[in-house]
């Protein structure tokens, strides 16, 4: 696939064809950073945090919830 280096205010853009952000998972505003690698331009996708929600539905442990205890009052804890 083709396309052509254009003016954009004060710098330079490649526009991107929906194809190829199809191709490498990229959607509108991720985060990437941009390399010269071997004079070659590469632009590698910057790793998005996860959010609580997808993390939880991620886990596929067997954890479970439970008390502990952590000892004998040292000082004026309230309880």
């Amino acid at each position: 696939m083709y396309t052509t280096i254009q003016k954009w205010g004060n710098s330079q853009a490649v526009r991107l064809p929906k194809a190829i952000l199809k191709m490498a998972k990229l959607n509108e505003n991720d985060k990437v950073e941009i390399q010269v690698k071997d004079g070659n331009v590469v632009i590698i996708p910057v790793k998005k945090h996860k959010t609580l929600e997808e993390r939880i539905a991620e886990y596929k442990g067997d954890y479970k919830c439970s008390e502990w205890d952590t000892g004998k009052p040292q000082g004026k804890e309230v309880f």
